[in-house]
């Protein structure tokens, strides 16, 4: 198998209520700690914790970072658009459980 193919094979199995500090997101998103903050200040990934020493971030927030990301290399938005976009895609996946709910009701 090429290193590319591995590449594309590997990956990091996180679960939503599973907590990991900042070190971690860093290293499984690629990304240097300055480049988190500036997530974090928009709403993109959402810390437990006041003093990024201790920061922890729930599993969730790989996948919003990871979507932020992919958002602002394929479609060029920047990182306040992608956080609206996530907010609004947070928005509709509500809006669907809530009328898949009231569907099943009837």
């Amino acid at each position: 198998m090429t290193k590319q193919m591995m590449s594309l094979l590997s990956g990091d199995v996180l679960e939503d209520n599973m907590e990991i500090t900042l070190a971690e997101l860093c290293r499984i998103c690629r990304l240097p700690a300055e480049r988190v903050f500036e997530l974090v200040e928009e709403g993109i990934a959402e810390p437990l914790g006041q003093d990024p020493q201790y920061w922890r971030f729930q599993g969730i927030s790989v996948l919003r970072v990871r979507c932020a990301l992919r958002l602002e290399h394929d479609l060029g938005i920047n990182t306040a658009g992608a956080a609206l976009v996530l907010d609004l895609l947070d928005e509709i996946e509500t809006m669907r459980t809530r009328l898949n709910r009231f569907e099943n009701l009837g």
